[in-house]
């Protein structure tokens, strides 16, 4: 059963980065796991950042320009950076596969950004 580990989340100050990580194992589809997902509060699990395979990346516009999606094959470990944060992004972060996100989802790692 694939397992999907997301790590790196945590308490940070508006303008502050983080760096996530996404280890994916226990499936044969986990070279597909080139996506980043977030659930904010009350909100709906959206997209955030995606890696196609032939090295597109696509970006909701909210983080453009702040988050950079990168991919570590030999590891299957998916990477999220993100700069600049604002309090809107305050949210649990999750990978999955991209563009379809079809794979059971992991616990997520918690990003607070305060103000």
């Amino acid at each position: 059963q694939v397992q999907l580990v997301e790590s790196g989340g945590g308490l940070v100050q508006a303008g502050g980065s983080l760096r996530l990580s996404c280890t994916a194992s226990g499936s044969i589809f986990i070279s597909n796991v080139r996506g980043w997902y977030r659930q904010a509060p009350g909100k709906e699990r959206e997209l955030v950042a995606g890696l196609a395979a032939n090295g597109s990346t696509n970006y909701a516009d909210s983080v453009k320009g702040r988050f950079t999606i990168s991919r570590d094959n030999a590891r299957n470990t998916v990477y999220l950076q993100m700069n600049s944060l604002k309090p809107e992004d305050t949210a649990v972060y999750y990978c999955n596969a991209y563009p379809r996100p079809y794979l059971a989802w992991g616990k997520g790692t918690l990003v607070t950004v305060s103000s």
